[in-house]
């Protein structure tokens, strides 16, 4: 880890922004030295991501300056900010999956024969190789983006910076979609980069990541600079503490949910390639975990329950009745919720309002006479969901377009708008990936008051911890089969990670 004293290459003085007569950035001072890297951590919608979109032109600020090698820095448009050095890496990866990686590395500046409108494909594909190279990177320049890793997708976005000679490069939540081995070769990537003297802002909330990573901490909470300095003087308990405003004794809230009767029960459900021969009950109050590895199956099992997709064998059953083969629209009428792992794809219409957004499920709910909505009855029961979920909008009309919201809220919408249609079942695939440790506590709490009122909850998690923090029981999968089961008394890390590689198999 570099610990030097850094001469800044970037500063921000007094930087404030507002939306809607909100104010989500409040008088931020920041400083970035150069071969360093900041970490910048805080809740949803505590300012990070409006802070970065200042900085890459996106967004212009209401106050304070900007100063960049120690000269005013002032973008208005992101083509001002990569003239200037400066890369921004979002968490969304803005790649053409149709196009070759060569192309979306030089994409805005494509070299031409001459001066005529032809692109020089030799000169494209050596400029690529080049900042593949230099990212690690060993494939053709030829390769379509589509076909790639999400590791690998993570790479050619860097080499898409090094490529323009950024000196300042900015990454969102880069690892959310990376295996522990991308994630560990692109740690490696950015301390190389580090080394050769490119500075780096790093937002991301997880936290054990921040802290092996990190030069430099700065905490922001409500759109307020509340801590900073160099990582040796933090921990992740300092962190917390600064993020929330408040020490959370654990990460994870007490159960007094009373486990009853099965709801939901497979037997043998198979599909060539993706399961084979699940079983398992749900019962009502119960939050049913499930743990793999990428590519175990969890995913591809929750889509068949939910009849986005078809199984070959087996039956699942709903309170006892098995449920017929006729999709998800069924499988919603019936009781069933399903929250996707793709929020921003699946589970949301981004450019819709948060009301219309929390909406879509429940309508028909609302319809009188003629199929007229009753629309104060359904804004009545959307203002009291938005107050149970505790969503920060801004906007107590509910009506800005959703991709406005931070990823905590937005998640809080694609749960209220099940929740709204009181569901039975409700299976939730990754609900908190992406979203700080406050959000993840009331999503929990959330879960916690489902499962009091008798849902039955299927979790499906990455992290492990988290699973051991809130399933009553857990469910191992390897290679779309289940192999152990255990229950809360049972919990073992070492065990459950045995199981997730095939060590042990169910009982």
């Amino acid at each position: 880890m570099n610990t030097t004293a850094r001469e800044p290459l970037l500063e921000f003085k007094g930087l404030g922004k507002s939306f809607f007569g909100v104010q989500v950035v409040k008088g931020v001072d920041l400083a970035l030295g150069r071969g360093e890297i900041l970490c910048l951590v805080g809740e949803n919608g505590a300012g990070k991501s409006t802070m970065m979109n200042m900085l890459g032109g996106v967004h212009i600020p209401d106050e304070g300056i900007m100063l960049l090698a120690g000269e005013p820095y002032a973008p208005e448009k992101p083509a001002d900010a990569s003239a200037a050095g400066i890369a921004f890496i979002h968490q969304e990866l803005n790649l053409f999956g149709n196009l070759s990686i060569a192309e979306n590395i030089l994409l805005n500046r494509l070299p031409h024969i001459g001066r005529l409108p032809i692109v020089n494909r030799r000169r494209m594909r050596r400029e690529a190789e080049e900042a593949m190279r230099q990212v690690g990177l060993d494939l053709s320049p030829d390769t379509k983006v589509d076909t790639l890793a999400p590791g690998e997708k993570q790479l050619v976005e860097i080499a898409k910076a090094l490529a323009l000679d950024a000196r300042i490069i900015i990454l969102d939540e880069p690892t959310t979609s990376l295996t522990t081995r991308e994630t560990e070769v692109l740690f490696a990537l950015l301390k190389r980069l580090r080394a050769e003297g490119r500075s780096m802002i790093y937002i991301s909330h997880v936290l054990a990541d921040v802290m092996a990573l990190a030069d430099q901490i700065l905490v922001l909470r409500d759109g307020s600079r509340v801590d900073g300095g160099p990582t040796g003087e933090f921990d992740i308990d300092r962190m917390i503490l600064s993020m929330v405003g408040r020490s959370l004794e654990q990460l994870f809230p007490e159960r007094h949910a009373a486990i009853g009767a099965p709801v939901l029960e497979v037997e043998n459900l198979s599909q060539p390639g993706v399961i084979r021969d699940i079983s398992f009950s749900l019962k009502r109050g119960e939050v049913l975990g499930f743990f793999g590895l990428m590519g175990a199956g969890r995913s591809e099992m929750a889509r068949v329950l939910f009849g986005l997709d078809p199984h070959s064998s087996g039956r699942i059953a709903l309170n006892g009745e098995a449920l017929p083969d006729d999709g998800a629209r069924d499988r919603v009428a019936r009781g069933m919720a399903f929250v996707t792992e793709d929020r921003r794809h699946e589970g949301l219409l981004m450019d819709s309002s948060i009301r219309d957004n929390m909406a879509l499920v429940s309508l028909g709910r609302f319809a009188g006479a003629g199929g007229m909505v009753k629309a104060d009855a359904l804004s009545e029961e959307i203002g009291d969901m938005s107050s149970r979920l505790r969503l920060r909008t801004g906007d107590p009309t509910l009506s800005i377009p959703v991709h406005s919201l931070s990823g905590g809220n937005q998640q809080k919408v694609v749960i209220g708008k099940w929740v709204m249609n009181r569901p039975e079942v409700l299976i939730m695939d990754e609900p908190t990936r992406g979203i700080d440790v406050g959000a993840k506590y009331e999503v929990f709490t959330i879960m916690n008051q489902l499962a009091e009122e008798g849902v039955g909850i299927l979790y499906i998690s990455s992290e492990l911890d988290e699973l051991i923090g809130v399933a009553d029981r857990i469910l191992v999968m390897h290679q779309g089969m289940l192999s152990a089961s255990f229950e809360r008394g049972q919990f073992d890390r070492q065990a459950i990670l045995s199981a997730a590689f095939g060590g042990r198999k169910a009982a």
